[in-house]
């Protein structure tokens, strides 16, 4: 067992609306973080995982998802499961929880201008 304390996350900003908190565990087989969005992420574009499924839970407020095939209302308790290569963007002020498997590396995570 590993236990990651919330002093110990490595703190991102990928753009002016979204701060990530990354808890960095022993593990290439899945990692989590939280990320804070207040606007939209990416700003323009589309974000693509190349590698990784990504499985995020909205903690607070509400927003949307917006991916090829339209736009998902997210509140509060929703679960969104993003497969890997599968272009999305995050709208709206709410914070979620996000594990990812295999474990999450920058080097994988693109940024599309169009889907």
């Amino acid at each position: 067992m590993q236990v990651v304390k919330n002093k110990e996350t490595n703190k991102v900003s990928p753009s002016a609306t979204t701060t990530i908190w990354e808890y960095l565990a022993d593990s290439q087989d899945i990692s989590g973080a939280v990320a804070q969005v207040n606007g939209r992420y990416p700003e323009k574009g589309f974000a693509v995982n190349e590698i990784s499924k990504e499985l995020a839970f909205v903690v607070s407020g509400n927003g949307k998802i917006v991916s090829s095939s339209g736009e998902t209302s997210l509140d509060l308790g929703d679960v969104i499961l993003i497969q890997p290569n599968e272009p999305f963007a995050w709208e709206g002020n709410f914070t979620i929880f996000m594990a990812t498997a295999p474990t999450f590396d920058p080097k994988q995570h693109k940024i599309h201008k169009i889907i």
